[in-house]
């Protein structure tokens, strides 16, 4: 009951018509130049603002978010053809590591298996954006090979049935980390054709769907209480990373599978997160604050809202259906505008509130701009123009 509810609220609130074939492949297909003009702008500002080129670091970001940061940096070059941002990936910390052969993963990850994820999404980006400009990519290759493999190592069976550990002190299996993991081993089935990793794509899905972790809005929660004999859902806040990450994977199991019902799964967390984690139809965490004095999202939640745009974009690359697309066009385009129009000050920094303008409240860091950045980008794609 709930769930229709819900879906009934997304419709009203994404205007979903009913177009024509036609019509949404137009939506599907085309680069909005104008948003991709106004992504550049901001990650123009990100690198001479934020990027320290002597240690390849983001001044005031961290290891997972810098690779979020690389991975929408490649993934604004594939997107406009250019090569503005081409050095960066080689002279980043991450790129370093990448490129050199020697490198102990196990170290630079300290134990931290969600982070392991994301770099592995960093250095796959970069990969292809190598190719696409014929260039040398098989030492970023194989660095995410290599920690792919550090992460399927860390699947246990003896604790709520299954799941990745969120870190190598084996203390919580949480949805991200497992999300992850779903689409590493999808998409790394797509991209190698190893079934192992279809294998895990596939019991990672069946784990996290009798989880307990989704609950009855659709909306994925933290992780799970594993102080219980029960492994029960533990309640704790339902971030808009969690929503977005879940339907990537999900998008990447079905066409590893070619089983679409998967896409309606991805949709029912898709459209709850429209519904229920927005405020006048513009993502809001529930630790964002236009008005000073309030709440403030900490260093890894500034970056959230960004991600679930991504990964809505990834969500409906690997759909590729014209009508899951037009059912989310406008809905982006609602995100873009709200980060130029209240999220963007005069600098072109991106703060962590889009929902309203900013009163004090906002954070400016580079997670914060990189959130922004990925929201252009992913509405360059798919929301109108």
């Amino acid at each position: 009951m709930m769930l229709s509810m819900v879906k009934a609220l997304v419709t009203i609130l994404i205007g979903l018509t009913t177009l024509s074939a036609s019509a949404a492949s137009r939506i599907e297909k085309r680069q909005c130049q104008t948003t991709l003009n106004i992504a550049m702008g901001v990650a123009q500002r990100l690198q001479t603002h934020y990027f320290n080129s002597g240690n390849g670091q983001y001044t005031g970001g961290s290891l997972w978010t810098d690779a979020n940061t690389l991975e929408d940096l490649h993934n604004l070059m594939l997107a406009t053809g250019t090569n503005e941002f081409s050095s960066v990936a080689d002279t980043s910390f991450i790129g370093k590591a990448a490129l050199a052969s020697n490198t102990n993963w196990q170290n630079i990850l300290g134990g931290s298996n969600d982070d392991a994820g994301w770099i592995v999404l960093a250095l796959w980006k970069i990969a292809d954006y190598k190719a696409n400009r014929g260039l040398a990519n098989a030492a970023y290759l194989s660095s995410a090979s290599k920690i792919y493999d550090i992460i399927a190592g860390q699947w246990d069976n003896t604790v709520c049935g299954g799941g990745v550990w969120w870190s190598t002190a084996h203390t919580y299996k949480n949805a991200v980390t497992n999300e992850l993991f779903l689409l590493l081993s999808a998409q790394g089935f797509l991209r190698n054709g190893n079934q192992a990793y279809l294998a895990n794509a596939q019991k990672t899905w069946n784990w996290l769907k009798n989880s307990g972790m989704r609950n009855s809005v659709g909306l994925w929660n933290d992780g799970l209480d594993s102080s219980t004999s029960t492994c029960k859902n533990n309640g704790q806040t339902t971030w808009t990373y969690n929503q977005g990450v879940i339907a990537s994977g999900l998008a990447a199991l079905s066409v590893a599978t070619q089983d679409t019902s998967l896409l309606d799964q991805a949709e029912i967390t898709l459209d709850a997160t429209i519904a229920l984690i927005t405020q006048n139809n513009i993502l809001r965490e529930s630790c964002d604050n236009a008005f000073s004095g309030g709440s403030v999202c900490n260093q890894d939640q500034q970056i959230f809202k960004g991600i679930w745009t991504k990964h809505l974009q990834f969500y409906l690359d690997m759909a590729n259906n014209a009508q899951r697309t037009a059912k989310y066009s406008s809905f982006l385009g609602s995100q873009t505008s709200a980060v130029f129009h209240y999220g963007t000050n005069a600098a072109n920094d991106v703060g962590s509130v889009w929902y309203a303008p900013d009163q004090g409240g906002s954070i400016f860091t580079p997670k914060s701009s990189a959130s922004g950045l990925a929201a252009h980008i992913a509405a360059a794609k798919y929301g109108p123009c």
